[in-house]
């Protein structure tokens, strides 16, 4: 079916949320994606930091295909093959460069980012509540005093401006970003927000409100913010002051981890540890998948019937984040993400019309001169076989998959030449 013919099927029969772009994308392998009239483009924003090891990558393919035949859903009322292994493999992830002794992580499995943020802030506040009964029981209390303390246990959540956790109603009221929240009000209440990188006004705003904070939520880069990086004495202050408070670190990681930034996750460069970790766009290379990783301690707070999903976690899902991580793993991409991350940054500040360039391994962003649009940049730059991304006005983002090579970033750089003005 040709382009016009699926644009006047999507302009009849799907809703208008998304405003695409004029191409219809039916093949990739690699770096490479081809249109329905053979075109090719390089992705440099790999399905929003989604492709990790490329398109169609042959031990994801395989894992899918094989897991097809065999079984592809039941339910979570069931075992399946492969899940806890899984499992297994992101608590060794997120425990690296840790010691042998370190406390396993436990995880949701979920279907987005989203859900995996949802999945989170359930947990920081149902964990606040059972905390809180705990404590007026071992002083002795008796069990309605313990439902007293659990009904007025913290609630609030903090997170970062400019920041962004999803579009569900709870994780949109998360992302402080009141452009995105004005159409949906009234959004639930119970959060709070702090600017980025400011830690005397995280102080001041835990000297205000501290018996009320159940958690802290940060991305330690945001993306869709611009990826601005947070800093690590910003970080360390906000485990210090959650550990102060007996509240949770969340920190999402659903587009900086899994590799993306060089590390398996983008805490563990900033020198801190995490109570929660949100999961999901490159974790399975395509799929959707996504998982609320939590120290174990914290996922008891978790019985049956607390949390669920339908699709999280299935066997199809399972398979391709098991083939994604030992992939990831196993041939070594770590020292090479940051490497050609280095590349790319340097390569994007050789142009005089790029402004400033940020970003952790291979999740970078570059701000452009007020001459240059960076939509209209994006938009020409399909003639010039490129898919790229702008998150505002001025700022190109880049999120290329983690096989992305130093000769993929020298066409950039050759075909941004003829884009910038």
């Amino acid at each position: 079916m040709s382009l016009e013919q699926q644009q006047e099927l999507e302009s009849a029969f799907v809703m208008h949320t998304f405003g695409r772009k004029p191409v219809e994308l039916v093949r990739g392998r690699g770096m490479t994606v081809e249109d329905d009239q053979g075109g090719t483009y390089l992705d440099f924003i790999g399905g929003i930091g989604v492709i990790s090891l490329g398109h169609c990558h042959p031990a994801v393919v395989e894992a899918v295909r094989t897991q097809a035949e065999r079984l592809m859903h039941v339910s979570n009322y069931y075992y399946i093959e492969g899940r806890g292994e899984l499992a297994q493999q992101l608590s060794d992830l997120l425990n690296h460069g840790a010691s042998s002794d370190a406390t396993p992580w436990q995880s949701f499995f979920a279907n987005s980012g989203a859900e995996a943020n949802e999945c989170a802030i359930k947990l920081a506040r149902l964990h606040a509540r059972k905390h809180a009964a705990a404590g007026i029981l071992a002083a002795g209390g008796d069990d309605l005093a313990a439902e007293a303390a659990a009904t007025t246990a913290p609630r609030i959540i903090v997170t970062l401006d400019r920041s962004f956790h999803g579009r569900t109603m709870a994780t949109l009221a998360a992302t402080a970003q009141p452009a995105k929240q004005e159409a949906f009000q009234p959004l639930p209440d119970g959060f709070a927000h702090t600017p980025l990188n400011d830690v005397e006004a995280l102080e001041a705003l835990f000297a205000q409100q501290g018996d009320d904070i159940c958690a802290v939520m940060v991305e330690c880069v945001q993306g869709e913010g611009g990826v601005h990086p947070c800093t690590t004495e910003f970080l360390q202050a906000a485990r210090r002051l959650t550990q102060e408070r007996g509240a949770l670190l969340i920190c999402d990681e659903v587009q900086t981890g899994i590799f993306r930034c060089g590390t398996p996750f983008a805490f563990q460069k900033l020198g801190i540890v995490p109570d929660v970790v949100t999961i999901a766009k490159g974790v399975a290379s395509g799929m959707p998948t996504g998982m609320c990783a939590a120290r174990s301690d914290v996922a008891a707070s978790y019985g049956p019937g607390d949390h669920g999903s339908t699709f999280g976690g299935s066997c199809l899902a399972v398979a391709a984040a098991r083939a994604t991580l030992h992939t990831l793993a196993d041939e070594g991409f770590s020292d090479r993400i940051e490497q050609v991350g280095a590349y790319l940054r340097a390569r994007l500040a050789e142009f005089p019309q790029v402004e400033e360039v940020r970003g952790l391994g291979l999740m970078v962003a570059a701000d452009l001169d007020d001459a240059n649009d960076a939509n209209d940049v994006v938009a020409r730059a399909l003639d010039e076989g490129l898919l790229l991304n702008a998150t505002g006005p001025h700022t190109l983002r880049f999120l290329p998959p983690l096989v992305c090579q130093k000769s993929d970033i020298d066409v950039l750089v050759e075909r941004l030449r003829r884009l910038l003005r």
